[in-house]
């Protein structure tokens, strides 16, 4: 019997818990992780995957958002980049510092735009010049100068430039570089803040599929989309943590008020050798001259294309159009026009929703991306609280997380017990300070298990000091794919028996990155099947329908198939 069902019969047996977490997304886990930390017996469940919805579709930025000065959200900002830094702090495997250039085209622009908004008189987007760039690095640079985790703002005229990326654009007048943070798989950031959280406290009950299907009083109906059965819960406290879906989830119990703005972003991926090498380890963060925000970052030897801003009100229909793609196209032209980028070199795209504050009329790069906790009393809605986690940013995550758990346990009438702000996550518990330390420990994990240092440092990058743990229990098993060298059977084997995977598109989009990397081809999707199939004990009829399911989510949500992009 496995984890899940396991936590679901036990959900079963014991069917009054503190608080149930409706979305398992980042705020949901951070609030689930911070509440199970204070002895607080919560239940978290989501109708999808862990993490696969709005926050499967991050940028890979831990960022504070240096654009949101121009709108006067200094709190947002200061607490952002103070969070990044204890990202890149206390994850070292998993975030890491961002170099991030911004290629500047004008000197005064923006210099009336950025007061108006600021005031509140003016939300038209415009391009920002120099001047109004090294002010908002200033200030950025301030908010966390007594953390020194990353380096000073600097900035650089057109030769000096040119000399560094020889291949950008002659027409800039300057660049910027600042540092944010890099994080290459969020949705493994998430899976190691659930696995600590169940490691810290076996009580706590984390289900993926698990729907809620209604409330009234205080019972609500949950299903498990797997069997199809229902239990009726009784919580103390009802979490909606469901994002841009927070709205339909409300609905579901009787609310008809609207919280949420989603706001759609797209994203591609290229195989784009030249870009890649344009760009190096550097993130290049710039807009046109109508103030949309483009990104190009660096995801290994791929280049990672972000995001739109467009706004939407179904989630479920979020999916990259031929319009994004043709805009991100043009703007990569803007800034290196020498470089060939073609629909051919995409090998994975993603779109998702933030759930915003709710506005009308506002342009959506105005809307804030701060969090609030909307508190429905009993009677208001239920009779329990229903708490709606409304905003934020997966850089912000756990300061979100600390305000929402905090305001479960007043209505709990239970204390806060510890912080969760200094605690390491996952592979980063003691985890080396120094390039010699992870070297010596490196050499010592190859030489204990007979293998070759490259397969070391490969799962190290991806697990941290949790290799210690593969090393002793897989290290037979821990040689190369057939199709795909570059993960191995031993480490697959483990992430299908700890990591509740239910479905193949768990394991292939989001407990790896081998998708967005462009690694799933026929042969390899056959060869990973194979291997779950054996771990789960799937028949090979059910075998067959996740391959077909896994085909026909790669085409819909993701407009792929295998490395061949489907317009439209």
């Amino acid at each position: 019997m496995n984890s899940r069902t396991v936590r679901w019969q036990a959900l079963k047996d014991n069917p009054y818990p503190d608080v149930l977490i409706v979305g398992a997304g980042i705020n949901g886990i951070g609030t689930f992780r911070d509440l199970t930390l204070q002895g607080v017996d919560v239940v978290l469940i989501d109708r999808g995957d862990y993490c696969s919805g709005a926050s499967a579709a991050s940028s890979h930025m831990v960022h504070g958002g240096i654009r949101y000065l121009e709108n006067g959200e200094f709190r947002l900002v200061r607490e952002a980049v103070r969070e990044r830094n204890q990202l890149i702090e206390h994850l070292p495997h998993l975030v890491k510092p961002l170099p991030t250039t911004f290629p500047i085209f004008k000197i005064f622009s923006g210099l009336l735009n950025a007061p108006l908004k600021f005031l509140r008189l003016l939300d038209k987007p415009s391009e920002r010049g120099a001047l109004v760039i090294k002010l908002g690095m200033t200030f950025y640079d301030a908010f966390t100068r007594d953390q020194k985790t990353v380096p000073p703002h600097q900035f650089h005229n057109r030769s000096q430039s040119l000399a560094l990326f020889p291949d950008l654009n002659p027409e800039i007048r300057y660049t910027a570089t600042y540092y944010d943070g890099s994080m290459f798989s969020p949705e493994r950031v998430a899976l190691e803040l659930i696995l600590d959280t169940v490691e810290a406290n076996q009580q706590a009950i984390p289900l993926n599929y698990v729907s809620l299907v209604s409330a009234e009083g205080s019972a609500v109906i949950v299903k498990d989309q797997a069997s199809g059965e229902e239990i009726t819960l009784h919580p103390r406290v009802l979490v909606n943590a469901a994002g841009p879906w927070i709205d339909f989830v409300n609905q579901k119990m009787g609310c008809k008020t609207p919280y949420v703005s989603g706001t759609k972003g797209s994203h591609l991926i290229l195989d784009n050798p030249l870009l890649k090498n344009a760009i190096g380890d550097h993130e290049f963060f710039f807009e046109n001259d109508d103030g949309r925000i483009v990104l190009i970052f660096p995801l290994l030897d791929k280049v990672l294309i972000g995001s739109s801003d467009i706004r939407i009100d179904q989630p479920d229909q979020a999916v990259i159009t031929e319009e994004e793609v043709e805009y991100f196209f043009e703007m990569i032209g803007r800034v290196f026009p020498e470089i060939e980028v073609n629909r051919s070199q995409i090998i994975y795209t993603f779109s998702g929703v933030r759930p915003l504050q709710r506005t009308e009329g506002t342009a959506t790069g105005q809307i804030s991306r701060d969090h609030k906790v909307i508190i429905l009393n009993p009677g208001e809605l239920l009779g329990i609280p229903v708490l709606s986690l409304v905003g934020g940013k997966w850089t912000s995550f756990r300061a979100f997380s600390e305000v929402a758990a905090d305001e479960v346990l007043r209505l709990l009438g239970a204390e806060r017990k510890l912080s969760t702000w200094d605690l390491p996550i996952g592979g980063s518990r003691g985890y080396p300070p120094s390039p010699e330390e992870r070297d010596l420990l490196r050499d010592k994990w190859a030489e204990t298990a007979g293998l070759d240092l490259s397969v070391i440092e490969s799962l190290f990058g991806r697990y941290g000091t949790k290799t210690s743990r593969l090393v002793s229990r897989y290290a037979e098993k821990l040689t190369p794919l057939t199709t795909i060298p570059d993960i191995t059977l031993g480490e697959l084997e483990w992430i299908l028996e700890e990591e509740d995977v239910h479905h193949l598109d768990d394991l292939i989009l989001r407990r790896t990155t081998l998708a967005k990397l462009g690694k799933i081809t026929p042969e390899s999707l056959q060869e990973i099947a194979g291997i779950t199939a054996v771990v789960l004990g799937w028949s090979e009829a059910e075998t067959s329908a996740e391959v077909q399911r896994y085909l026909e989510l790669l085409l819909a949500k993701h407009r792929m198939s295998f490395r061949e992009y489907l317009p439209g």
